[in-house]
Formats: structure tokens, sequence, C-alpha cells
């Protein structure tokens, strides 16, 4: 048979709470669980939000055209070239998207491409004054010839564009 300890194998009742005593009387144990169980929750929950606030669609739901525009990444490491060559294929995907959808609010978002072109335009030319004096007969002349190509493709942008478009936008009036 099995035996008991003396304090187990009593059933009065004045000794039955001093039986589990030991084990009431340490509460230092589950308290650090708790906490450690809290914290544990709580980063969970954190490495959760800063996931979701990082995702694409999150990102994506905070897109607007106002913000696109708004942004402006620091050009002083392109060339003239380059500026040139981003003009150009920025004023062909205007033109592109005017003609596969002429809604209100594609050309809206076009006329502000546009605006944006104009603007990287009047840089280009400016850096490109700069950039001539300094500059060998070849590089000039590369240089002319890649602002033109801008020059037309943004003139050909602007004949795509419906001819209110660029007059306000909706934000404007």
């Amino acid at each position: 048979m099995t035996s008991f300890p003396p304090v187990l194998a009593t059933t009065s009742t004045t000794e039955f709470p001093l039986a589990f005593a030991p084990l009431v009387a340490a509460p230092a144990v589950p308290v650090p669980l708790a906490v450690l169980g809290f914290l544990a929750t709580l980063g969970v929950f954190y490495i959760a939000l800063r996931r979701g606030l990082g995702s694409n669609a999150y990102r994506l739901r905070m897109l607007s055209p106002e913000r696109i525009a708004a942004h402006r990444p620091d050009g002083s490491g392109q060339t003239v070239e380059g500026l040139a060559a981003s003009i150009s294929e920025r004023a062909n995907a205007i033109c592109q998207a005017v003609s596969e959808d002429s809604s209100e609010v594609r050309a809206e978002m076009c006329a502000m491409g546009y605006r944006r072109c104009a603007d990287d335009m009047i840089t280009l030319t400016h850096r490109l004054n700069e950039e001539a004096g300094a500059s060998p007969l070849a590089r000039r002349v590369r240089m002319r010839r890649a602002r033109k190509r801008a020059v037309e493709a943004l003139d050909r942008a602007r004949n795509c564009l419906p001819a209110e478009a660029l007059k306000a936008t909706r934000q404007e009036k």
C-alpha cells in the first residue's frame, strides 16, 4: 500500500488548509509568468502592427496623386542626359495613359504629371546652362540633343492632353 505523508493523510478540516499552504503561500511564481505572458503578447501585437503598417497594401492605400506629385527624389546625382531621358519617358507615358482612358480623373492626374515634367524641364535648362560652359563641345552637343528630345516629348504630351485639363485641377478651383 501506498503511504501518504502525515499532513495529507489526515482528513481533519483544520489541517486541510495547512496541507495546501505551501501552494497558496507561493504567489511569486505565477506573477512573473503572468507579466512575462503579457509582455510576450504585447511584443506580438507590436510586431503585427509594424508589419501591417509597413505592408504594401497599407502603403498603397495611403497613396494619393498629391503625394506622388510632391515626392521629389534627390536629382543632384542625375546627369543632364538622365534627367532629359526621365522627362521624355514620363511625357510618353502621359500620352499613352490619356490615349487609353480619357476620363476626367485620368486627365487631371496626367495634367499633374505634365506640370511636374515642366518643372523638371526648367531644372534641366538651368543645369544645362551651368554645365555647358565647362563642358567640351561633344558633351554640349549631347546635352542639347537630349534637351531637344525632352522638349519634343513634352510638347507631344501637351498636345495629347484635353484643353481643359491644364487650366486648373479640381483642387485649384
